[in-house]
């Protein structure tokens, strides 16, 4: 019988419970898919620090070398240190992590060379159907020649690779407290930030795959309390917090409040249009105002997108943005083959917060200009019906627009609003945003009193 993949195949990677949904032997079918339907005759491969991680990294290098492609196995890295390797090495990649889920599941993020993303459209449901097929009637026999499997440790030249591209020389010493959630930023901070003037005061930097302090999601709040307590005792000049697999990063000030990741954005988004003046800057459709409005005062083109990874980098390929930012704490970045790394945008914030005397609360004033909701998630039986009732209410309202990029979203000259189907859960996602605090909350309540009927 052909393996089920309809639980874990999604739209952007593979991902579910090991060894419940999938274990080494569907790995090995995925690696020999993977070279199949790439027409790779190399790859690179890592992993991050669960338990699983290994033994899929590994089961996945012997079925692509099965097909006849030279493996090079990275071992534990970050997914940007992946990325980083598919991009300069050429290669497609492959890199073994559930991100921030508990630690019962593991996954696969696959790319094309230079980090180009494995989706849906993009190969991902060509090899699902392979490991489908294969897994039922048995793979072909192996290529006359097998591939090789070698090591190399790529962390060195991630490190030095991101350094190049911020200038960091004029900084002056700052206390950061890193929050690293037991994950892989526990494996890159130490090597990128050990030439920097830095003092770093380490939180939860041991490889855990069971995550023993708290989740390794920083955009929930509950996960940053341990961080923000720190700051403030440590008296910081900043804190970070990593995910899972390090490719998300989190600020917070020297008060322990945290940054708005569109805040981020538009810090980064200055940063880099001053190196590449009249630049593309593209930005999901739930971050703020502030992101548009910043790119535009420093002479670059805002391209608004759908949100989600696969449909920034498509955006960024097409318009040749120089970066893109989500509310979700991605940052993507041109000189980084279009790919998300937390890590470099980490490294622009303190550049920034390094050369000038102020706190970085004062820093980013001028980037956090509205009151934002954050996402906030509701479950109901029927999507649509939601949407349309919530559609009609506003429809009608004078100053209003309505457009359907990604969900429903209604602006007006003081509010925005966006409701958007998760693709997963019976859930509407709404984010709102506003000039002040009583407008937020007024259009807020009214919408969930909608949604919620």
């Amino acid at each position: 019988m052909a393996a089920d993949l309809s639980q874990i195949v999604k739209a952007y990677d593979v991902r579910g419970v090991v060894p419940d949904q999938w274990d080494e032997a569907l790995a090995e079918l995925f690696g020999a898919a993977f070279v199949q339907v790439t027409d790779a005759d190399a790859i690179v491969v890592g992993h991050d620090m669960r338990p699983s991680s290994p033994g899929l990294s590994g089961a996945f290098a012997r079925g692509a070398a099965a097909r006849g492609a030279d493996v090079t196995l990275i071992g534990l890295c970050s997914t940007d240190q992946l990325y980083f390797a598919s991009g300069h090495l050429g290669l497609p990649g492959a890199m073994f992590t559930a991100s921030h889920n508990p630690a019962q599941y593991n996954g696969i993020k696959m790319c094309r060379a230079g980090a180009a993303p494995v989706g849906q459209d993009t190969g991902l449901a060509d090899i699902r159907a392979l490991v489908e097929r294969w897994s039922a009637e048995g793979v072909p026999e192996p290529v006359a020649e097998r591939g090789t499997v070698t090591e190399r440790d790529t962390l060195v030249e991630y490190a030095a690779y991101l350094l190049s591209l911020v200038d960091l020389s004029e900084m002056r010493p700052l206390k950061v407290v890193v929050d690293a959630g037991n994950g892989m930023g526990g494996h890159t901070v130490p090597t990128v930030f050990e030439s920097l003037p830095v003092t770093v005061v380490p939180m939860y930097f041991e490889l855990d795959g069971t995550f023993p302090n708290h989740e390794a999601n920083p955009l929930d709040p509950a996960n940053i309390v341990d961080l923000q307590e720190r700051v403030r005792a440590e008296k910081a000049d900043i804190g970070l917090a990593f995910d899972g697999d390090a490719d998300r990063c989190f600020v917070v000030d020297e008060r322990g409040e945290g940054i708005s990741p569109s805040a981020i954005t538009a810090l980064v988004a200055a940063r880099e249009l001053a190196k590449h003046p009249g630049g593309t800057v593209i930005h999901n459709l739930i971050t703020s105002w502030s992101v548009p409005e910043v790119v535009k005062e420093m002479g670059g083109s805002p391209v608004r997108t759908r949100v989600g990874h696969s449909f920034i980098k498509q955006e960024m390929a097409r318009t040749g943005a120089i970066f893109g930012g989500e509310h979700s704490a991605h940052y993507y970045f041109r000189d980084f083959w279009n790919a998300d790394t937390g890590m470099l945008a980490a490294l622009h914030v303190l550049a920034a917060l390094g050369t000038q005397e102020g706190p970085l609360s004062e820093l980013v004033a001028q980037y956090d200009r509205y009151r934002g909701s954050g996402e906030i998630n509701s479950t109901v039986d029927d999507q649509a019906a939601r949407t349309a009732a919530v559609r009609a209410a506003f429809a009608s309202r004078p100053g209003v627009t309505l457009d359907e990029l990604d969900g429903l979203t209604v602006t007006a000259a003081d509010w925005w609003f966006n409701l958007r189907p998760s693709n997963t859960e019976p859930l509407l996602r709404l984010n709102v945003e506003a000039r002040d605090t009583e407008t937020l909350t007024a259009i807020r309540d009214e919408v969930l009193s909608l949604v919620r009927a």
